[in-house]
This record gives C-alpha cells, structure tokens and sequence, in this order.
C-alpha cells in the first residue's frame, strides 16, 4: 500500500469516528462528476490528494475544527461549499482592491471570525495557508498552515495543527507569495 493510500485510510478512519462542530454525520463522498464540475466551475484542478478526500471519504464534514466544507454543493444549513467562497472571495477581491483574493487559493475549511484553511492549488502538494482577515493589511493576514496538504493532513491526525490548546502561542510562517499572485502593490 502506498503512502498516499495510506493517509486516505488514516484520515478516512478518523473521520468515521469523528464529528466537527455542526456536522450530524459524515456526508457520502461526491462523484467523479462532481469534481469535474467544482474543477470547471474553479478553472483550475484540485491537487490530487484534496480530489481523493472528496471522492472517497467524504463531502466536507472532516478534519480539524469545524470540517472541510462541502466541495460544489452546500448542505442546507451549512457554510457555502468551497467552490461558491472562492468565487465569492475572488469577485470581493475585484470589488475592494486593497484586500484581493489570489488565483487557485482555494477555502476547504472555515475556522471562525472569517478565517479559512486555504489549499494553494497551483502545485500538486498543495499548501496550505491560513488566511486571518483581522489583520491590518491584505498581504498580512495570509500564513503558511502546512507545506503540504499531506502535512497538514497528518497534523490533524496527530493533534499537533497550531489550532490545539496544546500547541497554543506556536507561529505560523507568513506567505511570501501574497504580492505576485494577486499582482498586489507593495504595502507601505
């Protein structure tokens, strides 16, 4: 068995015995299909491993805090699946320059006061970014959460993610890429 499918059995036999905060229950995992259409709608792939997640564990429901969000298709009285917030947050972006959302960033989980758990989509590991709206400027609010998805994945699994108690006070990188993806003009 390979490392990959090892992660997905991990993450897979986790999320069976656990619920984030608002999720009754594990939601089935999406089709094929429904990738096709997120990927079309987005413009862009998924990272393999965040496509897997979707296909074979669940559609949102899992992982730290409040889950990940559903992929194309929002519950009925859950948060906007990930597709409808980058979209939303790419046309804010366009509305209010000052706080731009960058291209194949995409919100695969909400942490609360409108901070998210994002996956850079351009590389096929996936990093992932915490974005943290609360700070003074567009280009301070973004922080690398993880190198990859996969590291991110396993911090979840071994409860050492910043997010735990435990691990309270611990810093986050932040995301240097910020000023070139969003063509964001230097912050003063």
């Amino acid at each position: 068995m390979t490392e990959f499918e090892q992660l997905l059995d991990r993450v897979a036999d986790k999320a069976r015995t656990t619920r984030p905060w608002g999720w009754p229950s594990l939601p089935a995992p999406v089709e094929e299909a429904t990738v096709t259409r997120a990927e079309s709608a987005l413009g862009f792939a998924l990272p393999p491993l965040l496509a897997a997640l979707y296909l074979r564990i669940g559609d949102g429901g899992f992982g730290p805090e409040y889950g990940l969000l559903p992929l194309l298709d929002s519950p009925p009285a859950g948060e906007p699946a990930a597709v409808t917030q980058y979209l939303a947050n790419r046309r804010s972006g366009r509305k209010d320059p000052e706080w731009p959302w960058p291209e194949e960033v995409l919100p695969i989980s909400h942490w609360g006061c409108g901070m998210y758990a994002c996956v850079d989509c351009r590389t096929p590991e996936g990093t992932v970014l915490l974005y943290e709206p609360n700070a003074d400027a567009a280009d301070r609010a973004w922080y690398v959460d993880a190198p990859t998805l996969t590291e991110w994945l396993h911090a979840w699994l071994a409860g050492t993610g910043w997010y735990e108690e435990s691990n309270d006070g611990m810093d986050l990188a932040p995301w240097t890429e910020f000023r070139i993806r969003t063509g964001a003009a230097q912050a003063s």
